[in-house]
């Protein structure tokens, strides 16, 4: 999966030379580019992985400070900036990759591809949970503050990554076993995945869980257009008790069409890549450049939603940019 593949690398025969030259005749061969596509490449690189560790080191530190904000939903947020912020320096290592070679062994390689997978595994299992949550606040509002709580929030959320953590480590206990069986010449990053086992792969952690956020998603989207419709019609004769009530269910219904934006980016930036991962008729073959590129900028783009759409973000923003969270009694503070 490397970024650089979007860029025009200009190889020609005679630009080709070894990983490792010492190596003549096991090693792989290294793609020399232009001067200034590849600075271009690195300098592209570097500021989507900085830029996608910073975004969501923001969100982390804003939730895990601010006591108000560790709501239910909050939390599933937090797991989800956590993932997307160790994508962010995943994609550095695609830096090591520029030049088609591999110089950080074959253990770290295969520790590098189960990382991956256990990050994806574990964002598609958040967008579950945050469908879950939306669809139990707007189809069940009366059970939701007694059935959905933080504590319970922090438990499913530590027992997805766990389980992604086992799931894939056991997916690829062939290649942790025998580190680089794989790799058909010295400086290659190859991790093999069976036919089954890819197939087993794509239906519990792509296709199933994303059928599970569809329908949730269109039974909310049913549900909300029928109360949106309801309190319209009686806005104009409703009591102060229930202008209340109608002020709870909008302030749902909008966090509900907020967190739907944000899972169906999540699918627009995802499905590409794990269709062409489908109808790859070569296990090697992963996905195209332009679909691991649009799968990784997903990592980028949550935050600046959650800056777009949440004022609560970008209130506590303001309060880490001028330091204010370095007060003792900062962590009380009412920012929702």
């Amino acid at each position: 999966m490397l970024l650089c593949f979007f860029f025009l690398t200009m190889q020609t025969v005679e630009e080709t030379e070894l990983c490792f030259p010492q190596l003549l005749n096991s090693s792989c061969k290294r793609t020399m580019q232009h001067p200034y596509v590849s600075l271009i490449i690195h300098l592209t690189i570097s500021f989507i992985s900085v830029l996608t560790v910073f975004l969501n080191l923001l969100v982390i530190i804003s939730i895990c400070h601010f006591k108000k904000l560790q709501s239910p939903t909050n939390i599933l947020l937090l797991s989800l900036a956590i993932s997307d912020c160790i994508v962010g320096f995943l994609i550095s290592f695609q830096i090591a990759q520029i030049d088609d070679c591999w110089y950080l062994g074959d253990i770290i390689c295969v520790l590098y591809v189960i990382l991956d997978y256990v990050i994806t595994t574990s964002s598609i299992g958040t967008m579950v949970l945050i469908s879950v949550d939306r669809y139990v606040a707007i189809c069940y509002p009366l059970y939701y503050p007694t059935k959905v709580t933080a504590e319970r929030a922090r438990v499913c959320v530590s027992l997805f990554w766990m389980c992604s953590i086992l799931y894939n480590c056991v997916l690829f206990r062939d290649n942790l076993q025998h580190p680089g069986r794989y790799n058909s010449c010295s400086g290659e990053c190859l991790v093999f995945l069976d036919y089954f086992g890819g197939v087993f792969d794509l239906l519990s952690s792509f296709i199933c869980p994303v059928t599970v956020i569809i329908i949730l998603y269109v039974r909310v989207f049913i549900v909300v257009v029928s109360q949106a419709r309801a309190m319209k019609s009686h806005v104009a004769s409703v009591s102060i008790q229930g202008s209340v009530r109608v002020t709870a269910k909008k302030s749902e219904i909008k966090a509900a069409i907020i967190l739907g934006i944000v899972v169906v980016v999540f699918l627009i930036c995802t499905l590409p890549y794990f269709c062409i991962t489908l109808i790859a008729e070569n296990a090697a073959v992963s996905a195209s450049n332009v679909t691991v590129i649009l799968f990784y900028v997903n990592s980028t783009l949550n935050p600046l939603m959650y800056a777009l759409f949440y004022p609560w973000f970008r209130k506590s923003v303001k309060l880490i940019f001028t330091l204010q969270i370095l007060k003792p009694d900062s962590r009380d503070n009412i920012i929702v």
